[in-house]
């Protein structure tokens, strides 16, 4: 009859504590090639932190379309809201469509205060299409298009330097000497990368009729997924130098740079990654040596353990026992090494960084697995061993 699980644990551990040097040995295997694993996934999970960090702090994804001077005609291509709607029906995985025309040395006033904002013109989808958040008030309706209703939205650094304490909704201020309402605030997020002076957000029809101008400069394009950026410029650009030829537009996403950071922090985890599984492997093989010089140094062990009655898969499971503890042991020490490793880096360098259970997990499962691995072959060799050689050393 088998020993029980338990028995075979109390005497694996006391095993690998009656060889202290050797256990140590195939433990520093292990640890290593866990800390590998485990700072590798810690670097993923922080760079993508990091990541949506990044792109929290930015509008939403989004393609800017806008029109490029032909030097033939001396004039660019001459978009209309009709344009607009054209790209709204044609476009594949276009979640939302808006415009957008620059007021230029915009002057705002409101009593005593005054500020130069950003001044832009825009249709009624730009808070969908730009993804900031709406912090108090309304967006713009459909009828403050359709009036002429000068009413215009407003950023909070624009709120809090004019109106300091005092609630901004419903209130009048002048734009370029002409009055306006408040009627929302919005989050403040950067326009080219530009410290914050503030935004004000006016509908496209009043832009039209202050300044009579009836073209529109760019359009936003915002796609369902992320990865359909590239493909959503495309296809617009296409559309349109087909309604205007000879004439020609230039798309650009509002986060390239942070896609290429990503693309790079990619390429660089997965190349860790790859080291850190070499260095898990290595440590198997370290595991497997010396499981092997065990089976080797206690054969007569085997032998006696096999004449009291003890069963090949007893002897089995004890050396796969003991491979799968140093593995939990060095893996567990590993994954507790590098997470302290890791705060103490992300609180220097102030990184979003979050202890994830999960990766935990698949540090210490690839280890142990590793480690199980190492020691079956051994094992089994051990567990088929001839009892009368073995006692004799053989």
């Amino acid at each position: 009859m088998g020993l029980s699980i338990l028995s075979l644990i109390r005497l694996s551990c006391s095993s690998l504590l009656g060889n202290p040097v050797r256990s140590f040995l195939s433990g520093i295997g292990v640890f290593m090639g866990v800390a590998a694993v485990s700072a590798t996934l810690q670097v993923g999970t922080i760079s993508r932190a990091v990541i949506a960090q990044q792109l929290a702090e930015q509008d939403a994804p989004q393609v800017a379309i806008y029109r490029d001077w032909n030097p033939i005609t001396k004039d660019a291509a001459k978009l209309s809201l009709k344009d607009l709607e054209i790209l709204q029906r044609q476009l594949k995985g276009l979640k939302s469509i808006s415009s957008m025309n620059f007021i230029y040395s915009a002057q705002i006033f409101f009593q005593s205060e005054q500020a130069n904002p950003f001044a832009i013109g825009t249709t009624i989808n730009f808070l969908n299409t730009s993804g900031r958040r709406l912090l108090a008030g309304r967006s713009f309706k459909l009828s403050d298009f359709e009036n002429y209703q000068p009413v215009i939205i407003i950023d909070q650094f624009l709120a809090d330097k004019l109106f300091k304490n005092e609630d901004p909704l419903g209130k009048s201020i002048y734009l370029n000497f002409r009055p306006y309402v408040v009627i929302g605030i919005v989050v403040t997020k950067p326009i080219w990368g530009q410290e914050p002076r503030g935004v004000v957000y006016l509908p496209m029809a009043i832009y039209s009729a202050v300044t009579g101008e009836q073209e529109i400069d760019s359009l936003l394009l915002r796609p369902y997924k992320i990865e359909d950026l590239d493909a959503l410029g495309e296809q617009a650009k296409n559309i349109l130098e087909k309604r205007f030829p000879g004439y020609k537009f230039y798309i650009t996403n509002t986060i390239e740079e942070i896609i290429q950071q990503q693309k790079t922090l990619d390429s660089v985890s997965k190349a860790l990654l790859v080291v850190g599984a070499i260095a898990l492997i290595v440590g198997g093989v370290g595991i497997a040596n010396i499981t092997i010089a065990s089976v080797i140094e206690r054969t007569p062990e085997i032998g006696l353990r096999r004449a009291v009655g003890a069963t090949q898969l007893d002897i089995m499971l004890q050396f796969i026992l003991e491979a799968a503890i140093l593995s939990l042991i060095g893996g567990t020490i590993a994954i507790v090494t590098v997470h302290g490793a890791t705060v103490v880096v992300a609180q220097q360098f102030k990184l979003p960084y979050q202890f994830e259970r999960q990766t935990a997990i698949i540090a210490l499962s690839s280890a142990i697995l590793v480690g199980v691995g190492a020691g079956f072959f051994p094992a089994l060799r051990a567990s088929q061993l001839d009892p009368v050689k073995a006692l004799r050393g053989e």
